[in-house]
């Protein structure tokens, strides 16, 4: 016989989930679990997400927009209903190409997104 541990779900709406503002063109909404994190990313045309690389595995939705990234070195356009599989620890940069809201899962959870550390994103 199994046993199931209980365990409480937890339902969200994107709607009730404050944004949080990292500089004029980028923001943000999270939701976090215990080891994956799902984020909306708000992105203004212009807005540039500069080089960096994190251990988290990164999955990127576009559900409207355009971002235009560069992995090692190419160039990888992504539109509405494109997804993108970043492994842990590879290089990349992004830019908006117009408006865009893309919707990024991680594994673990970003922990420099919890923690305020995310300075790349930040400008400083």
């Amino acid at each position: 016989m199994q046993e199931t541990a209980e365990r409480d779900v937890t339902k969200f709406r994107w709607d009730d989930i404050p944004e949080e503002p990292l500089n004029p063109l980028l923001s943000r909404k999270l939701i976090t679990g215990d080891r994956i994190m799902m984020s909306h990313v708000i992105l203004k045309k212009g807005s540039v997400v500069p080089a960096h690389k994190h251990e988290n595995e990164q999955i990127t939705y576009i559900l409207r927009g355009t971002l235009k990234f560069e992995v090692n070195g190419r160039d990888i356009v992504l539109r509405e209903g494109d997804v993108l599989h970043i492994p842990s620890n590879v290089v990349h940069s992004a830019v908006a190409l117009e408006d865009t809201l893309d919707l990024d899962v991680f594994s673990p959870p970003r922990q420099d997104w919890l923690d305020g550390t995310d300075h790349y994103l930040r400008g400083k």
